[in-house]
């Protein structure tokens, strides 16, 4: 078996934000009832998280919860981790119309760190990211491709999209953080 590399394997970038590539992050599309309370039990079981509500992100002793739309939920764990979520998941969910599938490696995810780092996503996407904090998550695109983001903390964003893009992605995040870009206002 091979071994498991991020898209960039940890490409970074210092503007007046810092731009990195996360590493390996383990993600799980979860699709069922979400207002379930099985959903929300398994939920609970492999992340430690409460379910979230609509736009937010939740965090456990062993992961997040992030809503995507009304039937998913993105699961967020550690990569080695994410194939023993999906199994624990799955059979907790048994008797449930539920889908459980480790993207993993279908997806790569970007740290935006500085003070600035709302306002390189907001030259990006089509969102208000001035009344984002943490524990809101938006499902958006920037650029021409589809994306999510959210805030670890104020002075950190997370932006997740699929991996066949990842380079493209990286770019424009790099530009949008390049020294003297900085919006004044």
């Amino acid at each position: 078996m091979s071994n498991a590399v991020s898209a960039l394997q940890g490409a970074s970038f210092d503007g007046y934000c810092k731009v990195e590539e996360a590493g390996l992050t383990g993600m799980i599309t979860l699709r069922g009832e979400l207002a379930s309370a099985g959903v929300a039990k398994a939920v609970k079981a492999v992340t430690g998280a409460a379910m979230p509500g609509q736009g937010q992100i939740t965090e456990g002793a062993k992961g997040r919860a992030g809503w995507m739309s009304p039937d998913e939920l993105l699961l967020i764990v550690d990569h080695a981790d994410a194939p023993a979520v999906v199994q624990a998941a799955s059979t907790s969910l048994a008797g449930e119309h539920a889908l459980v599938v480790n993207v993993s490696d279908a997806r790569a995810v970007f740290r935006v760190k500085g003070a600035a780092c709302r306002e390189v996503i907001a030259k990006l996407a089509p969102a208000d990211t001035s009344v984002m904090q943490p524990g809101m998550l938006r499902r958006t695109r920037i650029a021409q491709i589809p994306a999510a983001f959210y805030l670890e903390d104020d002075e950190t964003a997370v932006l997740v999209c699929f991996r066949s893009v990842a380079q493209y992605a990286f770019d424009l995040l790099k530009d949008a953080a390049k020294p003297g870009g900085e919006v004044f206002g």
